[in-house]
């Protein structure tokens, strides 16, 4: 085999096990958000401590579920902009985290972000400060998770300290781009993709095995039999 052939012969094989290298990772992401999607929320706090997020940033939806990959926006001194740079690096599935950097004043999020976000697939969008325009927000069925809302918002102006796809800070818990958020009426948890994947397996055995606990509550069966003390 000549030099050339044999840099080709590596090439190609190189560039076959990166593609299964991506397929596996995508194998993997599709499993996980599967399980997660099945998962009751609550019951991953019968498990962990950590990323819990602010019970003060709460759905402003009725009614929904969300679970997927972060992606991040650290929006500085009202920058509008910053927030437009994000929707275009959202995916199908992906949930859009926006770290106010302590501004709860000024909402990044309204009808056309969200009429944007979900033009991009996103599976939701998560807000550490306020959102507006609710009654739009509501009619794009997209979850949107906040603080509240007002008529304040952000600004076309441009900040140094605005950033896209970085680690941020969102209700207290750090996100990193690509880890596992997950929301419904109860709040919204973060998770690395480990993280998810090791809890999610005794989540899913607590919920199953909860239907059984609450029908010998109701049959009337003694509680000292029923409950762990």
């Amino acid at each position: 085999m000549s030099a050339v052939s044999a840099v080709s012969a590596v090439s190609a094989v190189s560039a076959v096990s990166a593609v299964s290298a991506v397929s596996a990772v995508s194998a993997v992401s599709a499993g996980l958000n599967e399980g997660l999607a099945a998962v009751s929320y609550p019951t991953i706090g019968h498990f962990l401590e950590d990323g819990f997020v602010d019970p003060a940033i709460r759905s402003l939806l009725d009614g929904v579920k969300v679970a997927g990959p972060a992606v991040t926006v650290r929006i500085a001194e009202n920058d509008a902009y910053a927030m437009n740079r994000a929707l275009l690096e959202l995916h199908p599935g992906a949930v859009l985290v926006v770290d106010m950097s302590g501004d709860h004043r000024h909402a990044p999020v309204g009808a056309v972000t969200a009429a944007a976000a979900t033009a991009q697939g996103a599976a939701g969008v998560v807000v550490d400060g306020v959102a507006t325009d609710i009654l739009e927000l509501r009619a794009t069925g997209l979850p949107v998770f906040a603080r509240g809302t007002s008529c304040l918002t952000t600004k076309r102006v441009r900040s140094g300290g605005s950033a896209v796809n970085v680690p941020v800070q969102c209700g207290g818990i750090q996100v990193n781009p690509g880890d596992w958020v997950l929301g419904d009426d109860n709040g919204v948890i973060v998770l690395s993709p480990e993280a998810a994947a090791e809890v999610l397996g005794q989540a899913l055995a607590s919920d199953a095995a909860e239907p059984a606990l609450l029908a010998r509550i109701a049959s009337g069966e003694p509680l000292e039999s029923v409950l762990a003390f």
